[in-house]
């Protein structure tokens, strides 16, 4: 089993298909995930000319315990420029669930 399959046990469902793992270690006696959104064409702009711009700043989530501890998933979501407007763009994101800071699995187990 490759690391990526085994990761997708763990990380809610697809969120491998647009983010990697950059680290991921324990640290205040809690799981800490870091994942970078990958260098994809968001769907939502087919045909646009994008260049990505780097990331915004990274967001903390809260998910599944693993082990008996807490686990954070630290996401760092990219920002592209759209060169034909000017203005940046990126992916819209439905990972949490609105008024919690847990992912939408999570919230609703």
């Amino acid at each position: 089993m490759e690391q990526t399959d085994f990761l997708s046990l763990l990380l809610p469902s697809g969120l491998l298909d647009f983010f990697k793992v950059t680290s991921a270690g324990r640290k205040d006696g809690a799981n800490h995930i870091y994942l970078e959104e990958l260098n994809i064409h968001p769907e939502h702009l087919p045909g646009v000319k994008l260049s990505s711009k780097g990331f915004y700043d990274e967001v903390t989530i809260q998910d599944f315990p693993l082990r008996g501890k807490a686990c954070f998933l630290k996401i760092k979501r990219r920002r592209w420029l759209n060169e034909d407007t000017g203005n940046n763009v990126s992916r819209g994101w439905k990972l949490v669930v609105n008024g919690t800071r847990m992912t939408e699995e999570f919230a609703f187990f």
